[in-house]
């Protein structure tokens, strides 16, 4: 009966210890960790982990169908392609791509999808784009934005 009472004395002195010990100072986890249940004594079964990875979700971009990531639906050009198509944002504005060529790219990428979901609505596309590509001096406009949307049509997307 005594070595019953001296281990569970014991056991209670060590969660207290190790309580004080990993107190960082924030009065609120200092409360938390005083006031909490002490861990029953019997072992339980822990569940098994499961094996099967999540499902990844791929957020939902304007024009997103939600079956595939945006940059998905269309590849990534070749080389040659890619140079014509940054070779054409560069003379509309050279503030378009700044030197961010992969960002260029994929914004363009970005919009095929745009062109894709609505292949007839213009005046959307062109609104599309200008929320999509950016210029370091501010806002793309709409002549600009009617220009990159062209390019992108042209170089990135011309299946659309």
């Amino acid at each position: 009966m005594r070595h019953r009472h001296t281990a569970a004395l014991a056991t209670a002195a060590a969660l207290l210890l190790l309580t004080a010990c990993g107190s960082d100072g924030d009065t609120k986890s200092d409360a938390k960790a005083t006031t909490a249940k002490p861990a029953a004594t019997t072992p339980t079964k822990a569940a098994p982990a499961s094996t099967t990875p999540a499902p990844a979700t791929t957020p939902k971009t304007p024009g997103s169908t939600g079956s595939k990531p945006a940059a998905a639906l269309v590849g990534t050009p070749d080389a040659a392609t890619q140079a014509k198509y940054i070779a054409e944002l560069t003379a509309i504005d050279p503030a378009i791509v700044a030197n961010k060529i992969d960002r260029a790219v994929s914004r363009g990428r970005d919009q095929c999808t745009s062109v894709k979901e609505w292949p007839n609505d213009h005046p959307k596309l062109v609104t599309l784009t200008e929320q999509r590509f950016t210029t370091t001096n501010g806002p793309l406009g709409q002549t600009k934005a009617e220009k990159v949307l062209a390019a992108v049509r042209k170089h990135i997307c011309p299946q659309y």
